[in-house]
């Protein structure tokens, strides 16, 4: 599998080249698709009367034709968990609905999907990212699901244990269907409502992960919450706590105002801006001004002037504690040592000398110094050991610490305040655009407010080493990433994220639904500081409340004391990074355990490589001792036909429910409007859903969406719905082979092509190289490619060419010897196209298949392995020559297209001869001719009245119709290949008669460029012969007219 993946990297320049070009080709396609789809119902029709059999010479009235029975073509009702009941006579067109009805309940029912801990077969196993069981899946998470489900019935079909756990959960929501907080409901309540809900409404997720068709092992269903879950994070903790990895720190927190929480610097997106900007905030009325830094001034006291500062967060003014000036700079060395006067409070700053933070040259070399509001201030404010002062509320507002003005207000409402109370006391010096980056929290945007916090944290220096060596130590590898160059940004992110720049992870959150932190605080009788945290070594961490309790008493033995425990959660990360441990239940040497862990492969998007992925590395190797996956696929993100990224404010999100089962653009607004979106977003996205889905969304069925998602990450629903009509072809090939099977048919328990007529050798040669190139691209993670290859296969092989080339078979009685060859290679093809097709689109091919008539008294065995190379080239002239005279007929016919036509071959050589003489019945039926005669080329004329294309250097084929030709229409394409022929052989005598060419050039080069100059010549020589035969026969219409 990894010398396959290593065969397929790309440079970036030709990834983008291979985009590119799929793109145009699918463009190409979905052109074609629709196209089918408005003359879909005429196909129909003229294929239904052509596939019935006839009865004489006249064709049947409609008095005559056996009268149909609308039930026979429904599906009988199925009760819940058996297999599925087939109508007796299969629909004439296509439904999702129902053929995707029933089937999930009776694979599930039937334990398909169940893996067994004892099997001795090799173990196969993914974990699915636990979805948050308070939402609904979106089409990103249908990707996901598709990808592994892919995967993980490709592997089940090879013969491999299919341990695929069943889904994971986790929540941080509001209850918003309330129109409560937690904080309304308090702690206990709030907890009780979300447990509540998650067993009242928590099924959506698992049914819509059963109607994508993802094939869960349910009877491994968990969620993050339950009690072996619970137990292992505990566990994590307590080990991690025990060897010091774990260990409580007072320090800066990026924390959101609007979940009133710290969040990971990895939930933190940053944004540059540019000049001053207005954005909107969570929680304001009007957009907040961004992009603009404010200079006033500080009263140096004893009447020795002012100092200013400049800023773009006035607002934490409030809590500055200091000056800060570079040791060297001469305009204020007479500062050294004094204090500025702070306007609001009185409180005095002291002038510090640091080199380090202040740069003399920027600004006025003043810098104001915020510890408990700046990363750096931070840093300095422990250098100098100056005093913390936090003047913002978990919610964002002023708090008592900023005085008395400004207390209760809403920190960027206090930012116009400060500005105008400056500019009341003298002290505002003016505001200029200035570019800044800005940190928003991924799930809110709010703006992210640097917050100092009492919090846990994971020292991840080492566990990040080993992590990194996991992927790129050459000697002890033990994973890897697809695509490859993942693999360097695991090393950059380590190295820049764990390693270099020091930043240990914070798993503190202010929520109260998750895995409450197990930490208690011991409150003792004789503490003077009565706040719970305020002793950092009164801290004690267990499994178990009676487990503290026990600790505490050794810890402080003969002290009374009170134990509390810590109020906060831990990041929901944290819980997720050990679930390939906790699924298979960990910390327990469960059978599951011992049998699926490691597991095979995480996929997953490439978006949460170190939300998640990292996370899973570090924890899985320290508390295993082993990676928990050996292999990582990270998909791209989906985006929409546009190239936007999904996004509840453009409207463009997208239920995969609402693609599978068709919704209207009312139903769109509609969810919409039940979200939390503020009414200005709430109108575009309303106009991004009238411009991409005028009419809704068609009904487009499970499988129809899953290989979209194979195929490409930029989803249009329109490609979806191309799918939808091919998988309608896909449903009359099927009814084709039914029909010319025929009810008493059964097939062979083997077969030998070698005896078979020229279409069924070739079908069943190329079918083998689509499995060869389907199962080296799987096994390469190269799930558009394995999808384009089996896609090609059934579309432009079986359906366009086999299917039609094979019907002389079935009513011709000269060729009914070889019918029965015909039969066999119908079924072993379309049994095997089946089974190829399966874990792409899973509900239509197992309908299909379960259609099909099986062996008697023998399974039904794996597809022959037989290619005929010389029978594939053969079939390439064939088709070359049929794409031809479809050309003509196109050209030379306006009416009547399917009018059959006499034509000719006319060849080079005796091979090209033999191969059109012996292949005369494919051409002609494949082409729709009434015959087809082959001319030698210098020995027979150009057949008059006819016009020619070139099939290749050594074949030529013609077209002759009964009425005039339009010869100057003809001249005019010989012109033009003339023409073409004259720059080819230009081109060509310029470079052989170039300077050094007979003394550089080497002797098979020399000779192979004789050869095409003469080839050119001798073409020439025909396409000016053809112009004579035209310009004669256009002097005889002449004069005929």
């Amino acid at each position: 599998m990894a010398d396959a993946a290593e065969k397929k990297i790309l440079t970036a320049e030709e990834l983008e080249r291979k985009k590119k070009k799929d793109e145009k080709a699918k463009k190409k396609e979905l052109k074609k698709l629709k196209a089918e789809e408005k003359s879909k119902q005429a196909e129909l029709k003229a294929k239904e009367a052509k596939d019935v059999p006839k009865k004489s010479t006249k064709k049947c009235s409609k008095r005559d034709a056996p009268e149909e029975n609308p039930e026979d073509f429904v599906d009988p009702e199925t009760p819940d968990g058996e297999r599925k009941r087939l109508s007796s006579q299969m629909a004439k067109q296509y439904s999702p609905a129902a053929v995707e009805r029933a089937w999930y309940a009776w694979w599930e029912r039937a334990g398909f999907f169940i893996a067994n801990a004892k099997s001795s077969k090799p173990a196969f196993v993914i974990v699915l990212p636990p979805p948050n069981v308070t939402g609904v899946l979106h089409i990103g998470h249908a990707l996901t699901a598709a990808i592994q489900d892919l995967i993980i019935r490709w592997k089940r079909m090879s013969c491999t244990v299919g341990a695929r756990d069943g889904p994971c959960w986790y929540s941080y929501a509001e209850l918003q269907r309330t129109g409560l907080t937690r904080h309304d409901l308090g702690r206990e309540e709030y907890i009780k409502e979300v447990w509540k809900w998650k067993e009242e409404d928590g099924s959506k997720i698992l049914i819509q992960l059963r109607r994508l068709g993802a094939s869960l092992d349910w009877s491994r269903e968990c969620f993050t919450m339950d009690e072996q879950r619970s137990k292992a994070v505990t566990e994590a903790f307590v080990r991690f706590y025990k060897e010091g990895l774990i260990y409580r720190d007072i320090r800066l927190v990026h924390w959101d105002c609007h979940l009133k929480t710290a969040v990971s610097d990895d939930e933190v997106e940053h944004i540059d801006i540019k000049e001053k900007t207005l954005l909107k905030v969570p929680g304001y009325d009007k957009p907040v001004e961004f992009g603009l830094i404010t200079s006033f001034a500080y009263p140096l006291e004893g009447g020795l002037g002012e100092v200013v500062v400049a800023t773009t967060r006035v607002e934490t003014m409030l809590g500055d504690t200091a000056i800060a000036i570079h040791p060297d700079d001469a305009r204020y060395t007479h500062l050294h040592g004094k204090f500025s006067v702070h306007p609001f409070n009185g409180r005095r700053l002291p002038i510090i000398c640091d080199g380090t933070l202040v740069d003399p040259g920027f600004g006025t070399g003043c810098v104001k110094i915020t510890p408990a509001h700046d990363p750096n201030d931070f840093k300095l404010g422990k250098r100098h050991n100056l005093e913390f002062i936090n003047i913002f509320t978990d919610d964002g507002k002023i708090n008592t610490n900023g005085g008395a003005d400004f207390t209760g207000m809403p920190r960027f409402a206090a930012r116009e305040a400060i500005v105008e109370a400056l500019r009341n006391k003298g002290l505002y010096r003016g505001s200029q655009s200035k570019d800044m980056r800005l940190g928003l929290c991924q799930r809110t945007s709010d703006v992210i407010e640097p917050m100092i916090k009492p919090k846990w944290y994971v020292n991840c220096s080492t566990i990040a080493k080993e992590a990194l060596d996991a992927a790129t130590s050459e000697e002890n590898k033990k994973l890897e990433f697809i695509p490859k160059q993942y693999t360097a940004e695991w090393r950059r992110w380590n190295l820049n994220r764990w390693l270099e720049n020091i930043r240990d992870w914070c798993i503190s959150r202010q929520l109260w639904w998750g895995h409450r932190i197990p930490a208690w605080y011991a409150t003792l009788e004789e503490d003077q500081l009565r706040e719970i945290g305020a002793y950092n070594d009164h801290w004690v961490v267990a499994r178990t409340e009676e487990e503290a309790r026990k600790e505490a008493a050794e810890n402080f033995s003969g002290k009374r004391f009170d134990l509390a425990q810590d109020d906060d959660v831990l990041d929901t990360w944290f819980s997720s990074g050990i679930f390939p441990l906790s699924a298979l239940g960990w910390p327990d040497e469960t059978d599951d355990f011992k049998a699926f862990y490691p597991t095979s492969v995480l996929e997953t998007g490439h978006d949460i490589l170190f939300f998640w992925v990292a996370r899973m590395v570090m924890m899985g190797m320290k508390l295993s001792g082993d990676v928990p996956f050996s292999k990582v696929y990270l998909h791209p993100m989906i985006r929409d036909a546009h190239g936007r990224k999904m996004s509840k404010s453009l409207g463009n999100v997208i239920d995969p429910i609402e693609v599978i089962d068709g919704a209207t653009l009312e139903a769109l607004h509609e969810r919409l409007e039940k979200g939390n979106l503020d009414p200005r977003e709430l109108v575009v996205a309303k106009e991004g859903q009238v411009k991409d889905f005028p009419n809704g969304i068609s009904e487009c069925g499970a499988d129809a969406l899953r290989f979209a998602l194979s195929d490409k990450i930029n989803l249009d629903i329109l490609r979806v719905v191309g799918y939808r009509q091919w998988c309608n072809k896909l449903w009359n090939a099927v009814r084709f082979t039914l029909i010319r099977l025929g009810d008493g048919y059964s097939p062979p328990v083997a077969v030998s092509p070698e005896t078979m007529p020229f279409s069924c050798q070739w079908i069943l040669s190329v079918l083998n190289k689509a499995i060869s190139k389907t199962v080296e691209s799987v096994n390469a993670f190269e799930f558009s490619d394995a999808a384009n290859t089996v896609y090609a296969w059934w579309q432009y092989q079986f359906c366009d060419v086999f299917i039609e080339a094979i019907k002389p078979y079935f009513v011709n009685p000269a060729l009914a010897s070889d019918r029965a060859h015909a039969q066999h290679a119908l079924w072993v093809t379309l049994e095997t196209g089946l089974r190829l097709l399966h874990p792409f689109m899973p509900f239509i091919t197992e309908e299909l298949w379960q259609r099909l008539p099986s062996p008697k008294d023998s399974e039904r065995k794996a597809s022959i392995s037989w290619t005929n190379e010389k029978v594939e080239t053969e079939m390439e002239t064939v088709l070359a020559s049929v794409k031809c005279l479809r050309a003509l007929r196109a050209e030379l016919l306006e009416k009547q297209k399917n009018e059959r036509l006499p034509a000719f071959a006319l060849r080079e050589n005796n091979i090209t001869s033999e191969i059109v003489k012996s292949h005369e019945l494919e051409i002609r039926t494949l082409a729709n001719l009434s015959s087809l005669e082959v001319l030698l080329k210098g020995e027979d004329a150009a057949p008059a009245g006819s016009a020619v294309e070139t099939v290749s250097e050594n074949l030529k084929v013609y077209l002759r119709v009964d009425r005039a030709i339009n010869v100057e229409a003809e001249q005019e394409k010989i012109r033009n290949k003339i023409a073409e022929l004259q720059k080819q052989k230009e081109k060509l005598q310029m470079m052989m008669s170039a300077s050094g060419y007979e003394e550089k050039v080497p002797a098979n080069i020399k000779e192979d460029n004789v050869a095409k100059l003469a080839k050119i010549l001798q073409e020439f020589d025909f396409f000016e012969k053809e112009r004579a035969r035209l310009v004669a026969e256009g002097n005889e219409q002449m004069k005929q007219k």
